[in-house]
Order: C-alpha cells, then structure tokens, then sequence
C-alpha cells in the first residue's frame, strides 16, 4: 500500500506515518513545517520529507491513499492535486476508522479525562499480555508510538477528540469510530472557536451517542448532571452503566483503592482519577479482563506525559507539570494536589494558550477554577493572542474572570521565572499547568534548578 500524508510533521499524523511504515506500507509526506520531537522520530524511519513544503509532484496515480491533516489548508496544491487525481482522500480519523471497521472498536470521549482513561486501558490490557491497536493523544511509558495498527488484532482502543476532523471535513473526530464500547467522562464547554455555545458543543456528544453500533455499550460519569441528562434521552438500542468515584483511602500522601476488603495502592491520584479509573475498569472488564486482572495492572499506572507529570522533588517539595488548560481540567488539577499534599501549600501557575482560554467571553468560565492553590498564578503571553488574531484581554480582565482576590496575573515570562524562583518551596508543591510551555521554558530544566 502506498500512502501519501500531507502535514506529516503533526503530533497524530507523524505517529500514524510511523505505525504505518512499521506495518510495511510504503510511506511518503510532506510539511510546511515540522518541529521536535517529529522530525527526530520520522528521521528515523527515514520518512522525513527531504524538503520543506508542498509540491503536487508528490501526488501521483499511484497513491492508495492520502491522508489530509488539520495543519494543511483547503487550498493545499497537493490537496488540490489529489483531487484532480480522484484519489481517495481520508481525514485522520477516517482513515483510523477504515483501518479497525471489522475490529471492535473502544473509544473514550469526554471534555476531560480521555487521555488518561484511554492510557489506563491500553496500561491494563499490555500489563495483561493482550494485543490491540490503539490511538492515543499522550505519550504512554511502555508504548513508543501514540497510534498503532496492525493486521493480528480485533480489539481498537482511540480517544475520542471531539474537534474538527480535517480542513475540509467538519465533523468532530470522535463521530467518525462508530465504537462498540463507548465511555463518555464528563462534559465542560471547549473549543469555542469552533463550537459557539455550549448547546452546540453538547450536541456533538448527543451525536456521538448516536453512533454507538446497535448492541454496543455506553459508559458514562453518572456525577455529572449534563451528561447525566444526555444519556438518558437517548432511545439507542444499547448497554447503558454509569460509574462514579471509586472508593479509596489516603495514608502518607499515597492513595489506596478499596475493593471490598483489600487495598490496591496507586502511582496517581486526586478524585478525577479515581473518577478515571472505574470508567476504565469497567471497559476492561466488558473486555474481558477480571477485576483481580484490572487491579494488579492499574496499580503500576504512573500516568500520561504531561498529565501531572513530576518533574523533580526533594524531601520536601515536589514539582508536577500538567496539561490542564480547560476550566474542568484546570480545577480539578488544582484541587488533586492540594488534596493530596494537605501538609504543604501549593502554588499552582498556569497559563492561557489556547483559543478558547484567550478569549474575553471565554474567560468567565475560569471562575473559582484555582481557589484551592495558596498561590495562584496565571500567564499570558500578548503575542500569542495577536498571532490567533483575538481581542487583546487586559491583567484586569483576567483577575476579575478568576474571581480570587489573591491571584496574581504575568504577562512577561522574566518575571514570571523570578516570581517563581525568589519562593522558598520548603514545604511546598508547585503546579505548572498549560498546552503550551509558558513562551519557551524549559519546564524539566526548570524544574530542576529549583530543587
């Protein structure tokens, strides 16, 4: 099979090139751009594009496919050309899903928590010696690509993106699996440069409910009232279980799951994941896995990259990184860690980067998201916001969206490095939150030099 990607270098569509070119299909690609880790990974499997940029003399009639990513424009002259060519043209999640049809298909969606229960499952099933395709937006230990396929599985397991497919396909990701397990985790507004109000965006949850397979199964947090609601007006013909907190104790800082009268002991902890974890384990088990299978596995679990991630600690200080950016994700990061650490104070510091957290109508969704941290701080770069062309958002604006009295706003990243390192963390946490890297920081490093 031969197969073009256009926008190799991204994060999804560089790992799908890699699986691919693993499963012996003859790979080409192209990019305007392509960033680390992307090219040192394609590099080695000899799958970077010699040149940067486009050139229609890369699609010929011979290609099987070509796979469009969310980098490129609808105006792309090899997309254009591919066109011309009548060649079949996939999205990502398309062509994932022409990839699994005759398999069963798990797919985890929820506007929190995907990642990590799509990760614990794939942990589960490894640590339990059975084999799956699987696409993932983390990078798992134990798995060195975010995506794989291959001929000798029935069992896919994808997260559920609920945003755009391709620039000429609308539809949210997570619509196109068609899964025969699905797990909803919650449902908080996001992304609202492409879904204007939080009606719409729940309409594309509605959606994929709707696409479960008849006779499929349908996992959801029972907790959450909106979700709550969603699930019960369906009329699908489907297994409908939902879960809830699972029961644990804490002791030294460490959390231990209770199942009956044992206690599991954990790498990770706060209340979302325990959340995460029976939603998993309930996968697992409609997978055929025991729950003495499940419990063995998931105490191993150390986590996703960047998903309270700890970057370095001492005896008496510890320093995570956090992907958190959504008010959801951002409030129960926060609240994990200092429910955790009730000895230590917690700074917590995050910053807006993306669309949605940038824009002034958006920012009111922040309320009360970082009232547990003894210090809160957040940053913001002004540059970023001229580049996704928004209204610029004052320091004001911003204290008044958090509405805590005691936050502290940064608009420069000097001082926000010398805020952080003129602290004494004896007896502190400190929380770095953000899809980005706070404008350049090299977060590990960092990390390191203030312990």
């Amino acid at each position: 099979m031969k197969v073009h990607f256009i926008a190799i270098g991204g994060s999804a569509m560089h790992n799908l090139a890699i699986s691919l070119c693993k499963k012996g299909y003859h790979v080409t690609g192209s990019d305007d751009e392509i960033f680390e880790p992307s090219k040192t990974r394609l590099a080695k499997y000899d799958l970077l594009p010699e040149n940067t940029g486009w050139n229609q003399e890369n699609i010929t009639p011979d290609l099987d496919s070509v796979i469009l990513g969310m980098h490129s424009r609808g105006d792309n002259p090899e997309l254009i050309k591919a066109k011309e060519l009548k060649l079949k043209i996939y999205s990502y999640p398309e062509y994932l899903y022409e990839q699994t049809k005759n398999k069963t298909r798990v797919v985890i969606g929820g506007s929190h928590g995907k990642t990590t229960i799509t990760s614990m499952i794939m942990h589960v099933l490894k640590f339990n010696g059975k084999r799956f395709d699987y696409m993932v937006g983390a990078q798992i230990d134990g798995f060195e690509t975010m995506v794989s396929l291959s001929e000798d599985t029935s069992i896919a397991i994808f997260e559920g993106d609920e945003y755009l497919s391709s620039p000429i396909d609308p539809r949210p990701k997570f619509h196109l699996y068609k899964p025969h397990i699905a797990l909803i985790s919650g449902i908080a507004w996001d992304h609202i440069n492409v879904f204007p109000s939080f009606e719409n965006y729940k309409e594309q949850f509605r959606i994929f409910i709707e696409k479960i397979e008849n006779g499929g199964s349908l996992y959801y947090y029972k907790d959450d009232v909106i979700l709550r609601s969603i699930v019960k007006e369906t009329a699908r013909p489907v297994e409908i279980m939902a879960y809830s907190t699972h029961a644990y104790t804490k002791r030294n800082n460490k959390t231990f799951l209770v199942n009956i009268n044992k206690e599991i002991p954990l790498k990770v902890f706060g209340k979302h994941n325990l959340q995460n974890i029976s939603g998993a384990k309930l996968v697992c088990n409609k997978l055929g896995l025991s729950d003495d299978e499940f419990y063995m596995a998931i105490s191993w679990f150390t986590g996703a990259a960047n998903r309270l991630e700890l970057l370095a600690e001492n005896d008496y200080t510890k320093i995570y990184r956090d992907f958190a950016h959504s008010p959801s994700k951002l409030n129960a990061t926060v609240n994990a860690v200092k429910e955790q650490f009730q000895d230590r104070k917690l700074i917590a510091v995050m910053e807006l980067h993306t669309f949605s957290s940038l824009t002034a109508d958006f920012l009111s969704e922040y309320a009360g998201t970082m009232d547990m941290a003894d210090t809160a701080v957040v940053y913001y770069n002004s540059n970023v916001i001229k580049h996704k062309k928004l209204k610029p958002i004052s320091v004001e604006q911003v204290k008044e969206s958090f509405q805590n009295k005691n936050l502290t706003v940064f608009t420069d990243q000097k001082d926000l490095i010398e805020f952080i390192s003129n602290h004494n963390l004896k007896n502190m946490n400190l929380l770095l939150m953000s899809s980005g890297n706070f404008s350049g920081i090299d977060l590990q490093n960092f990390a390191m030099e203030l312990i």
